[in-house]
């Protein structure tokens, strides 16, 4: 973890690196977890993008039923 420096980030004092540079160091864990681990979590966050926006488009016009159906129907 001694690569990622967000103290160095400060030095340009760029508005949008240094809020970057706080969310890696408040992140450590995670961003060590990231780069260390062969695994993805794309798969899942696509099943999850594509479950909110069935949901906005039924928003306030069906219940669980319909959406579950829509879920679940094949491809």
């Amino acid at each position: 973890m001694n690569q990622i420096c967000p103290s160095n980030a400060r030095v340009f004092r760029g508005v949008q690196l240094a809020a970057f540079a706080a969310g890696v160091e408040a992140d450590k864990d995670a961003v060590a977890a990231a780069i260390s681990t062969p695994w993805s979590s794309g798969q899942v966050e696509g099943k999850v993008n594509r479950l909110k926006a069935i949901k906005r488009q039924m928003y306030g016009r069906a219940k669980i039923d319909l959406l579950k159906a829509r879920v679940m129907a094949p491809a």
